[in-house]
């Protein structure tokens, strides 16, 4: 009989351990001791009751055993994210910081440079503005010209330079006690010194009658160094009669001799009158 129940276990568990023989146990196993505890539980016998609070338990507390290791490395990947977020953040915070301080550090250099180069402009220079309302426009095909109701009493000189807002617009040449008259950029007469920038070209530009100049008296040909290019035109200062740096207009781009003037002589209302003292430069 002990062979006998021996060889029934033997081959048993080899049908048990064979695959597919045991994946057809489980589920019919399974199947019949679900239909088995559906019925006892309906017809409310005690122990399968008890059998499967009994169960409900153990499943609860493997799942919440389960789930402890889960939520711990969870929590875990989500502070490892943080942190790696947070160190992240400081590296480019501490990148930005160091651009912040080099940049500060050029502009202070920028500053210093640009102080020097202002006081070699303009040392020993002093300007003087008197507010001045346009009383006539003299606009004939030759004379461009405006009379101004500033005079001698308000210390107008001839020479004195008319500005509108920043940019220079014409020259005092007529003083009368009370009034004065300025010729505008435009005049045929009106020759003033210049640069050309950024190329720093000297040139002298001289008006032409109309609404815009002309490029007059340049050292060089440059029609080369005009091409594609946005000019500025500003006083040059030589001869001392402006201060260097005052706009004027700019190079039209259908015609490198033609110079547009910033301002609109045909719309001058009020303007000012200013004086430039040079002294030596030490």
């Amino acid at each position: 009989m002990a062979v006998g129940r021996d060889d029934f276990v033997i081959a048993f568990r080899s049908a048990f351990l064979n695959k597919k023989g045991k994946q057809k146990f489980s589920l019919l196993s399974l199947i019949l001791l679900s239909i088995i505890i559906i019925i006892l539980s309906n017809i409310n016998f005690k122990p399968i009751n008890i059998l499967r609070v009994g169960i409900n338990e153990i499943v609860y507390s493997v799942s919440y055993l389960v789930s402890v290791p889960e939520k711990k490395i969870y929590r875990f990947n989500n502070q490892l994210s943080k942190h790696l977020k947070l160190f992240e953040m400081y590296q480019n915070t501490k990148i930005e910081l160091e651009n912040l301080r080099q940049k500060k550090l050029t502009n202070n250099f920028l500053q210093l440079e640009n102080q020097k180069l202002r006081n070699l402009i303009d040392e020993n220079i002093s300007s003087k503005e008197i507010l001045a309302k346009v009383l006539i426009d003299k606009d004939s095909p030759f004379l461009k010209s405006i009379i101004l109701n500033k005079g001698s009493k308000d210390n107008v000189k001839a020479g004195m330079g008319i500005i509108d807002g920043v940019y220079l617009v014409g020259q005092i040449i007529e003083v009368n006690y009370t009034n004065s008259r300025a010729l505008l950029l435009s005049d045929l007469n009106s020759k003033i010194p210049s640069v050309l920038a950024p190329q720093n070209i000297q040139a002298v530009i001289s008006g032409t009658g109309k609404s815009f100049g002309k490029i007059e008296h340049t050292k060089d040909d440059i029609k080369d160094d005009l091409k594609n290019e946005d000019i500025i035109i500003y006083t040059s200062g030589l001869g001392g009669i402006f201060k260097p740096g005052i706009p004027i207009g700019k190079i039209s781009k259908d015609n490198e001799n033609r110079v547009n003037f910033f301002s609109d002589f045909t719309q001058l209302d009020y303007v000012k009158i200013v004086s430039f003292k040079v002294g030596d430069v030490k």
